[in-house]
């Protein structure tokens, strides 16, 4: 079968260690009436062994190559190839339940993260393969160096477990960073008024992490909403957990919604 070189603009870095996939395939634990959904397949290392423990499955690729080579590597199996940019595609045109798994392009994880959680209520569960430095900030902890935004929005609707490391020589080509697989799962567990006012104050009190939330949150919170939510003005973003930021942003709605009465 005729391979093509990785392209750079994909980000490809094919997983080649069998030991690493295997694990991977281990932590997913697939059984055959799963709704799988393989984000970037590649050649299809792991895309083999998941289609050994699944009924059928969908694979969601952008290289046009690749696509062709895993439609003929696996034509007599059930499989579903779309050809599409993940951050383009539909996820609920192919259903509910989704387990979604995959070797993500580092550069461009972030946004790919992003648009999981806008379908969070469609999705089982994910496990993914990022940069570690990504995974590490995925589910750090208030008051460190790696929480931020990416945490935050994410804690919100996701329980997120690091499972383990993956060092660079089992890729071809080799990244120049060690990666780290992650499972995510659905744990909606704080309510809020407005997704998106909480968003808008999250990215604000982020944009600028060294200022105090007063400096920083000028622009929607007011002192008054502070004080009702027991929250030192003072304060830096990086010290609030996922609540506080919650508690705020239903704050702010409440007081915009009572004042528009």
């Amino acid at each position: 079968m005729q391979y093509h070189r990785p392209r750079r603009r994909f980000s490809q870095n094919f997983l080649i260690d069998r030991s690493y996939i295997d694990r991977i395939v281990r932590s997913i634990a697939p059984r055959k009436n799963d709704h799988l959904v393989e984000i970037g397949p590649g050649r299809g290392a792991l895309t083999e062994s998941l289609l050994g423990a699944v009924a059928q499955m969908d694979a969601i690729e952008i290289d046009r190559d690749d696509a062709q080579l895993l439609e003929q590597r696996f034509s007599d199996k059930a499989l579903t190839i779309h050809r599409a940019d993940v951050l383009d595609f539909d996820f609920r045109s192919i259903g509910d339940g989704l387990r979604l798994v995959g070797n993500l392009p580092y550069h461009i994880s972030t946004p790919i993260l992003f648009a999981v959680d806008a379908i969070w209520d469609s999705v089982r569960d994910c496990h993914f393969m990022l940069q570690k430095e990504v995974v590490d900030r995925m589910g750090a902890a208030p008051a460190t160096p790696e929480y931020g935004r990416l945490s935050v929005m994410l804690q919100y609707r996701w329980q997120v477990e690091p499972l383990f490391d993956v060092p660079p020589t089992v890729f071809r080509p080799q990244p120049k960073v060690w990666s780290s697989v992650v499972r995510m799962l659905p744990a909606h567990r704080i309510s809020l008024k407005d997704s998106s006012l909480f968003r808008r104050v999250v990215e604000a009190a982020f944009s600028k992490r060294r200022k105090t939330l007063r400096n920083s949150l000028r622009e929607l919170v007011l002192i008054e909403d502070f004080v009702v939510c027991d929250i030192d003005p003072v304060r830096r973003a990086e010290t609030l957990s996922v609540a506080d930021f919650a508690s705020l942003a239903n704050q702010v709605w409440l007081r915009l919604n009572a004042s528009s009465e």
